[in-house]
């Protein structure tokens, strides 16, 4: 189900990472309560589902960290899913950690991603014909990348789970004959790693399937750079920012803003854009391909960076000293609208954001972010608020890297701030009705398309915030308790959609109201 962000269209959609769900394993996947959550959204008349990126996570958990831009997450895999095909049995997955509680990827490491395995093994074994059959096709369609992501996998954990620059050397630049060794020694390793990879993409593709039925639209998320010690950077060196050594020499950020006075030094390598454009930017059309089979439409995230990118010397330990570099944004995108047609993408243009930056995506016509939260700080941040949208804008309420609404009403907002919340909705009276006033000015507002954090749907504080950007622990983690999707959540949602037109409904398709007959003006 193809979806361009761009269409004239009023909708409406919740941000809610996968990882939040309440599944039983200790960390949201899959599941049944992916399903109810589904469910969730199409009583309370929502047609965006928008998650962050499913990438398998390295240290510190974070999806915008990965080990690969192409492979999936494999904690997402439902192992209650895995026991309803057969491929494990229910015994197995007993005493794992429950529904409640944040979100343990430790102990979800631990304990559960084994289990995967074992029925990734188990499906290796006993897989029918027809089964052997799509599993092949799976592997035929990903050969660009599911090979080398499983070698990846399998050497990674051989060797500790250090980065791939500390392996001996023979695996770090990826000799001819160190590489054959594991091909034929490690063959049943690197099977199971494609079987669970096969397993993400089964259930997946199952939950869209579901959102379909239910006129619901996925909403993924590209991050810009991939992680240095990740399957893209150690399969494909030649296109990053590497010294002989196969070290960064300038590393990726943003240099100080609103989140951070030193800015953010995110530490990812950066692209040898000029080769990439000699290629005829090949591995971003493979990346952008395979993000549209996974999402109905895609969030590109620190969109800036497509025009100009902040350059950190890598000896750097802040984003202070940087410097910007131009990238080749219209050639990029010229490329990938050649391949794909009509680009369905949102444009993340937070931040330092120059008259360049717009006109890249105006140019192809992507919608821009607005972040109610921003525009109460001063007259500067007036582009925030809805009197100032255009239609081609996706309003927000808050991302995952602002505090909830009532966390940032209670906790952040300085008394100027909330005094201008008061004078421009004039409805607060106390900390319950922030959160709703809130939701209903991006509702009311000509965005085409307004999301709200899950949080603030159910009305939730500064303890249900999933990221603070900067901040090294505590991020990610946050899951919504099994009983938190109550009815009059989605009740309340609803009768808003309907009388802000973004319920699906075309209003120039619906019938004029007919006139009640009353006694008083009968005629007889």
């Amino acid at each position: 189900m193809s979806f361009d962000p761009s269409r004239q269209e009023r909708l409406s959609g919740i941000l809610l990472h996968v990882t939040s769900l309440p599944s039983y394993g200790g960390v949201g996947d899959f599941g049944p309560a992916a399903f109810a959550f589904v469910d969730f959204l199409h009583a309370a008349k929502q047609r965006l589902w928008q998650v962050l990126p499913l990438s398998p996570t390295g240290y510190g958990s974070s999806p915008y960290s990965a080990l690969s831009a192409f492979a999936g997450n494999p904690l997402l895999i439902s192992l209650e899913r895995l026991v309803d095909d057969g491929w494990i049995e229910r015994d197995r997955i007993k005493g794992l950690p429950g529904h409640e509680g944040p979100a343990d990827f430790g102990e979800a490491t631990r304990l559960k991603l084994p289990l995967i395995e074992e029925a990734a093994a188990n499906f290796l074994d006993r897989a029918t014909s027809d089964q052997r059959m799509a599993f092949q096709k799976f592997c035929n369609d990903n050969i660009s990348w599911l090979p080398d992501y499983a070698m990846f996998t399998v050497l990674r954990r051989q060797f500790g789970y250090a980065s791939w620059n500390e392996w001996p050397s023979e695996f770090a630049h990826r000799k001819h004959d160190a590489l054959t060794r594991v091909l034929n020694e490690r063959s049943r390793e690197l099977a199971i790693e494609q079987a669970v990879q096969f397993f993400f993409d089964q259930q997946w593709c199952a939950l869209r399937s579901f959102c379909a039925q239910r006129d619901i639209r996925t909403l993924g998320d590209v991050a810009i750079f991939v992680n240095y010690d990740s399957a893209d950077v150690w399969t494909h060196s030649e296109i990053f920012e590497l010294d002989e050594q196969k070290k960064p020499l300038r590393v990726s950020g943003v240099p100080p803003d609103y989140f951070s006075a030193t800015g953010q030094r995110w530490g990812n390598p950066l692209y040898k854009w000029g080769l990439l454009q000699e290629r005829g930017f090949d591995w971003w059309v493979a990346r952008i391909r395979r993000a549209l089979i996974l999402y109905d439409s895609v969030r590109l995230d620190h969109f800036r960076g497509f025009e100009a990118y902040w350059s950190i010397a890598a000896e750097e330990e802040t984003a202070m000293n940087g410097q910007w570099v131009k990238a080749p944004g219209y050639a990029l995108f010229d490329r990938l609208k050649a391949a794909f047609g009509e680009l369905p993408f949102i444009a993340e243009d937070l931040g330092l954001i120059t008259p360049e930056v717009s006109a890249l995506r105006e140019h192809f016509g992507m919608p821009g972010m607005r972040i109610l939260q921003f525009g109460f700080a001063d007259r500067g941040g007036h582009m925030y608020l809805p009197h100032m949208f255009i239609p081609n804008t996706v309003a927000y309420t808050g991302t995952h890297d602002n505090n909830t609404t009532l966390g940032w009403w209670q906790n952040d907002a300085t008394v100027s701030e909330r005094a201008n919340v008061q004078t421009y909705l004039q409805t607060i009276t106390n900390d319950g009705e922030i959160v709703w006033a809130m939701i209903k000015a991006a509702a009311h507002s000509v965005a085409n398309l307004c999301i709200f954090p899950l949080q603030d749907v159910l009305h939730l504080g500064s303890e249900a915030r999933m990221n603070t950007p900067a901040a090294g622990l505590g991020n990610w983690t946050w899951r919504y308790n099994s009983d938190a999707l109550h009815p009059d959540f989605a009740k309340q949602l609803a009768a808003l959609m309907e009388m802000t037109d973004r319920d699906g409904v075309h209003p120039e398709t619906q019938p004029p109201p007919v006139a009640q007959t009353t006694a008083a003006n009968a005629i007889d």
